[in-house]
């Protein structure tokens, strides 16, 4: 969270940005009166040349975001991590057609670009040949036949690729630059295909299985939280966790359909409990906890995609939430 204390740390160490996970605008502003926290906030950052950046719902829902962080922080096994929800309608198709003495450097340029992932597996494609026909008009400039020729007949391969719909410049640029054809013929379909790196939540598992005592205790000692709120005990073992960092009630539906032994997020209320039904354990382990392993994993990536920049690590715990031990 963006907090006065985080803000003051910036301004003291000099910084230009500062980059968070939680917004620190989640209502529209029509206007900024100093009468309010967010507002001094946001009137503060101005006058001292701070950037605000916020990465909230995009961190949640990539594969390699706030919940791969919150996995490893419990020692469950990346290999097995897989988007417990993942969201429809952000993959697309295309369909387009090669000559074949072409077709491999077609096909290295819109892997490269970042088509042809599906979960572990990337470069995946389809091809058939066939039949392709043209009339070369006027003023072209044909790869095969003359401007104004025949109608002309040449062997293609039809080439079908799938890839995320935000790269889908990029994926069309590596096919124009590669592609021997003065007009390329192609074709780009939506698809409802989930797409196994963007979504709600993970679902992951334990090399080995653990009581659920023992699992308990390893979820306190590894956030740092001695409180945790559960329902009943389960009397299974604990292997297969679904976990979702921050408020996560949504997906309890989604954790049991998918088996998982247990559930852990945080912002449960008290009906939320009921819905495990003995057949999931439920774990409230508080919003702050679940998500700030998040904080160190987002540090090392800018450290690496930014080695020439002064990326610190806020030393400011902005949890608001107290407890108190009697």
């Amino acid at each position: 969270d963006v907090t006065d204390a985080v803000l003051n740390e910036a301004i003291n160490a000099g910084a230009n940005l500062i980059i968070s996970h939680h917004p620190l605008i989640f209502k529209p502003l029509k206007s900024i009166p100093p009468s309010k926290n967010v507002d001094r906030l946001l009137i503060k950052a101005i006058k001292n040349d701070m950037s605000i950046f916020a990465i909230h719902t995009n961190y949640d829902n990539i594969i390699g975001g706030v919940n791969r962080a919150f996995a490893l922080s419990l020692g469950l096994k990346e290999p097995t991590f897989r988007i417990l929800s993942p969201l429809t309608g952000r993959l697309a198709k295309l369909y387009t057609y090669v000559p074949p003495g072409h077709i491999d450097s077609v096909k290295n340029a819109i892997f490269s670009a970042g088509a042809g992932k599906i979960g572990l597996y990337d470069e995946c494609g389809f091809q058939i040949s066939g039949t392709g026909s043209f009339r070369p008009l006027p003023g072209s400039n044909p790869f095969i036949g003359k401007p104004a020729g025949p109608r002309e007949e040449v062997n293609e391969i039809k080439l079908e690729v799938i890839f995320p719909v935000w790269q889908k410049n990029r994926v069309l640029k590596a096919l124009f630059e590669s592609h021997p054809y003065e007009e390329v013929a192609y074709e780009i379909i939506t698809t409802e295909n989930p797409n196994q790196e963007v979504g709600s939540g993970l679902i992951a598992e334990f090399e080995s299985p653990l009581n659920p005592p023992v699992f308990l205790e390893k979820v306190s000692t590894a956030l740092h939280q001695p409180f945790l709120r559960h329902s009943e005990l389960v009397n299974v073992q604990i292997r297969k966790v679904a976990l979702c960092g921050g408020s996560g009630s949504f997906l309890i539906p989604k954790a049991i359909e998918n088996g998982a032994d247990a559930f852990i997020t945080a912002d449960l209320k008290y009906h939320d409990f009921f819905e495990a039904e003995g057949k999931t354990l439920l774990v409230d382990a508080g919003h702050f906890e679940t998500e700030i392993p998040a904080v160190e994993q987002l540090t090392n990536i800018l450290q690496e995609k930014f080695p020439t920049f002064a990326v610190l690590k806020t030393k400011v715990n902005t949890n608001p939430v107290n407890y108190f031990r009697n």
